[in-house]
């Protein structure tokens, strides 16, 4: 099926100004050819690393009033559905329900879940939000791509090293997820992050690791990026991790850089970059989306 026939659905976050959840999701899935529908978990001025925010938080009966809109209208048929960030636990149970019922509309659904709960050691959502992805969501979702902090919450295993990484994977195979991607671990060198990839789809196994060279700066909107540009290129090439990771990872990578040079130029010679100026560029690198340079590879390894 081409890109043109496929409708997705997000559940994620939504903000004024800037990029992240939604904002960070769409533009890039839209540039690749994908009909995008959002729903936003929660809609402030900007993100949370700003001195303020203001907003509101949607609430589980919106979002049943959201779909129920939907399902009435018969305009409830997608190809895929991505979540994000969600806040409130009772959400989440909602977001399972929606979820169900789209799998029963399109049994081919493709379910991509980033699990947004936290990063370095750091919750950004209540603790029981927990329990509800690793009972509920988990075992619906087809595609994960957990941070290496997230995968630990969800697994409940520590991972120190490649082959505790390796374990967490299987645990979410063993839940019924085709295909995890550990978008960053520390497991790299000073000067390079490490992501790791495990699929099991229609009998076909394929394991990898992919170096990720480190930016000297911090950005927002990350994770809703690499799981948006990843839901895209696995359906683009049938489902190949390798070919999909390269294209996320290296189209990420881009993005990034991009962003810091025009940051740095924007704050000065020897001043910091604000968070504003720290922004993703993303209408800028439309044509780095739409045609990403590979310059990550991945190395596959042997099962």
């Amino acid at each position: 099926m081409s890109a043109a026939n496929c409708r997705v659905l997000s559940i994620q976050s939504h903000v004024v100004s800037g990029y992240v959840g939604n904002k960070s999701a769409t533009f890039p899935l839209q540039v690749l050819g994908f009909e995008v529908d959002t729903i936003n978990s929660v809609q402030f001025s900007n993100h949370t690393g700003y001195k303020c925010f203001k907003g509101q938080v949607l609430k589980d009966s919106d979002l049943t009033e959201l779909y129920e809109g939907l399902k009435e209208n018969n305009i409830n048929h997608y190809t895929h559905l991505l979540t994000g960030y969600v806040f409130a636990k009772s959400f989440l149970h909602k977001v399972c329900e929606v979820i169900t019922d789209l799998k029963k509309v399109n049994p081919n659904l493709v379910y991509v879940c980033d699990p947004v709960m936290g990063d370095n050691g750091k919750l950004y959502v209540p603790a029981d939000l927990l329990p509800v992805y690793r009972d509920h969501v988990i075992p619906l979702a087809d595609i994960i791509t957990p941070n290496q902090y997230e995968a630990e919450l969800l697994t409940g295993i520590d991972i120190k090293t490649e082959a505790d990484a390796w374990k967490a994977m299987d645990f979410f195979h063993s839940k019924g997820v085709k295909t995890v991607m550990i978008s960053s671990t520390d497991l790299g060198t000073d000067d390079k992050l490490l992501g790791l990839g495990s699929s099991k789809i229609d009998g076909k196994k394929t394991a990898l690791r992919i170096e990720i060279p480190k930016l000297p700066a911090s950005y927002t909107g990350t994770g809703d990026l690499f799981a948006a540009l990843l839901l895209a290129w696995m359906h683009h090439h049938n489902n190949d991790l390798k070919i999909a990771c390269e294209k996320t990872v290296s189209c990420m990578q881009t993005v990034l850089r991009k962003t810091l040079e025009a940051a740095q130029r924007q704050a000065g010679e020897g001043n910091k970059p604000t968070v504003k100026e720290l922004e993703l560029k993303m209408v800028q690198c439309k044509k780095d989306i739409e045609e990403p340079v590979i310059t990550c590879s991945a190395q596959v390894l042997e099962s």
